[in-house]
């Protein structure tokens, strides 16, 4: 539907890898923002050597009705300036333009490419006395380079990525490794390490490569990797992934996978594949742009036959070239990108992020949206989510020692109790001798008394039982740690337990209420086990599970709701979303990443929410059909503009005794820019902010 993806598209394809690879040395994809940096200095370079092409040229004045200055060289001030600005500013387009002639896919380029060289030819021959005075098209040149240089420069810059998946993959592995070789360690790079190598993962330190614990036991934290928030206790014979983080204790792990055998480099592969696939709605536009080229050349071929078989050869060429050059409108090259340039910002705004115009189009059609859950619908970190108390303490005295034993700790459950308690405005206090065993719990004194808090195994240790409530929360997916405190010469005694879950955001639920209304199927996809996806679906009133995914298998989800006849928005924030978001964009859906989360989710997303919220996507919704009716309104007052320009510059009137004067076609022309560029202004009245998108709806 749009002729800038064909401009767009056409310029990278060819540009990119042809002029900029020649530029730099290399073949490889060029840098969005060095390309939007060139476009805009050179917009504003012809842009300054248009005002006196377009103020000299003669033709120009004449339709105005004012005198050209006259001084010496006068006449050819238009004619030099108007050949550097064609070379010059023209240049992108007649190197796209020769590149759609070779791979026979004609296009945007072309078009602009044939009316800039027509108008550049035919003015040379008015300004030589070759050609009729009135095909002086000076002017008009200048200003299709100027506007269709605006063009691209504005969709280049909303489109513009600062960041590379790929990089983002890569900066998870450490710079260093530590091997253990037979008599001392040594440090090398990861890409140095062989399989069977030995190495030492330090307490807070990344895995180099995928092995197998041979030493040592430790909370890891697979976050990056899996989404999934809670660490995960790993120890010997079990397999870590290169990436994750040994949060509280040392490893030996020996190396089972190096280089593109590792579950990382996988990852990156299923992103790469994904990102390469091109869309339907690309090739859809693509062709849409190829018929608006053969429209204006058949346009032309048609105006000079018959021109030329009424025996008038000489109005054949003027009705021709005006033709030609006019078929080209000056609307059409801004109708879309000044869309997506106020959508892009309005959507800042409101706190989202638009990398690719292809799913912002999309988002207005999607029929189911899939939500990790982890750190999506979810918080990504562990919250008390409840507390009970034994015997005749309260609630607060049981928070209030857990939270004083794991003063000390670095632990993300100590984090988060000693955050409770702060924020119930519970006065915590100070602990001394502190201590921790890996896999039991920790020990500490407050006020006099020893306090220990940990899991199962500290129960065992100390002969005793749970909380009957233990096992309800642990049905639905929580941590359950019990308080053990020191009773006066008989022991410790368990004074309460904690759960620590994972909690849903208020917005959520708000979320989902507000696509359903909207007749959008809900889904939620997570590694988690069946009965805790089931227990946030139930709450959050979410219509499908997918759970205990792994990470790898997130993208076939994806494609099995594809299969399924629905367009599928992916949301998600963890670097075993990306291959997920990846694909859901490669099909014309839309991949979108939760802005806290991972950069490898956000660069392979085409949308973003620069916060947390999840009701942002609502917001996404809501510009997407607010800018797509915009778009189509452009577009075929755009449209309009050749539908009724076109058939008069030919002389369809003529036998009417009416043909068209070229100073109504720039009126027209000059209409048609103005009302797109004001109809595009219209989203400015947009509030997305996530609270406003969903009273919109509900």
């Amino acid at each position: 539907m749009s002729s800038m993806t064909e401009v767009n598209s056409q310029y990278h394809a060819h540009v990119d890898h042809g002029e900029h690879a020649a530029e730099h040395g290399h073949a490889g994809h060029g840098g969005h923002g060095d390309h939007v940096a060139q476009f805009r200095r050179l917009f504003w370079t012809m842009l300054v050597l248009a005002v006196p092409t377009v103020a000299l040229s003669g033709m120009f004045a004449m339709i105005l009705g004012y005198a050209v200055p006259d001084f010496p060289g006068s006449q050819w001030v238009s004619p030099v300036l108007g050949t550097v600005m064609y070379f010059w500013g023209g240049r992108p387009f007649l190197t796209g333009a020769i590149s759609e002639i070779r791979s026979r896919a004609p296009g945007m380029m072309l078009l602009i490419g044939l009316a800039i060289t027509v108008a550049f030819i035919a003015s040379w021959g008015a300004s030589l006395g070759a050609l009729p005075h009135n095909l002086d098209f000076w002017w008009e040149l200048a200003l299709l380079i100027v506007i269709m240089l605006l063009g691209h420069w504005v969709e280049m810059r909303s489109l513009a990525q600062t960041t590379s998946a790929l990089d983002s993959l890569a900066a998870l592995l450490p710079d260093e490794a530590e091997r253990v070789t037979a008599d001392t360690v040594e440090t090398v790079a990861p890409s140095e390490l062989r399989v069977d190598d030995v190495v030492i993962v330090r307490p807070g330190g990344s895995v180099p490569a995928d092995g197998v614990i041979v030493d040592g036991a430790a909370e890891m934290d697979e976050s990056m990797v899996t989404g999934e928030s809670r660490p995960v206790r790993r120890s010997v014979g079990d397999a870590v992934v290169a990436g994750t983080v040994a949060t509280d204790s040392g490893l030996r792990v020996k190396v089972t996978a190096i280089g593109d055998d590792t579950a990382l480099a996988g990852i990156q592969r299923l992103v790469t594949e994904a990102q390469n696939s091109s869309s339907r709605a690309q090739r859809l536009a693509d062709r849409a742009a190829g018929w608006l080229f053969w429209f204006a050349l058949g346009a032309g071929i048609v105006t000079a036959i018959v021109w030329g078989v009424i025996g008038q050869p000489d109005e054949a060429v003027i009705r021709t070239i005006t033709v030609l050059v006019i078929a080209c409108p000056h609307a059409l090259g801004l109708a879309i990108p000044l869309v997506v340039s106020i959508a892009t910002e309005r959507a800042a705004r409101g706190g989202v992020l638009v990398k690719d115009r292809l799913a912002l189009e999309s988002m207005r059609t999607v029929g189911a949206v899939l939500f990790d859950k982890t750190g999506t619908l979810t918080k990504g970190e562990p919250t008390v989510t409840a507390v009970t108390a034994a015997g005749s303490r309260t609630e607060g005295e049981v928070l209030t020692l857990a939270a004083a034993a794991e003063s000390d700790s670095e632990h993300p459950l100590a984090k988060a109790i000693v955050d409770a308690a702060r924020r119930r405005g519970l006065a915590v206090p100070v602990s001394s001798d502190f201590a921790s065993s890996p896999a039991v719990g920790v020990t500490a004194r407050v006020d006099g008394k020893t306090v220990r808090v940990g899991g199962p195994r500290l129960l065992e240790e100390a002969g005793h039982t749970e909380l009957p409530e233990a096992g309800a929360w642990r049905d639905e997916g929580a941590i359950v740690l019990h308080v053990l405190l020191e009773q006066d010469g008989a022991g410790p005694a368990v004074a309460g337990a904690l759960a620590l879950a994972d909690e849903v955001r208020e917005e959520s639920r708000q979320a989902v209420d507000a696509l359903h209304k909207l007749g959008i199927q809900v889904v939620m996809i997570t590694g988690d086990a069946q009965t805790v996806a089931e227990s946030v679906a139930a709450q959050l009133g979410i219509d499908r599970v997918f759970a205990g995914v792994r990470p790898e298998d997130k993208a076939a989800k994806v494609a099995q709701l594809q299969d399924e006849g629905l367009k599928v928005a992916m949301v998600g924030d963890g670097v075993n979303d990306a291959p997920a978001i990846a694909a859901a964009a490669a099909e014309g859906g839309v991949g979108i990443a939760i802005g806290a989360g991972t950069d490898v989710a956000i660069a392979s997303a085409g949308v973003i929410l620069a916060s947390s919220d999840p009701r942002s996507v609502l917001s996404v919704i809501q510009l997407s059909k607010a800018s797509y009716r915009k778009m189509k309104q452009n577009l075929w007052w755009a449209a309009g503009y050749n539908l009724i320009s076109v058939p008069l510059a030919a002389g369809v009137l003529a036998p009417m005794g009416f043909v068209m004067p070229m100073s109504v076609g720039a009126i027209l022309m000059s209409i048609s820019t103005v009302v797109v560029a004001l109809n595009a202004q219209v989203l400015r009245r947009l509030d997305l902010r996530p609270e406003a998108s969903v009273q919109a709806i509900l």
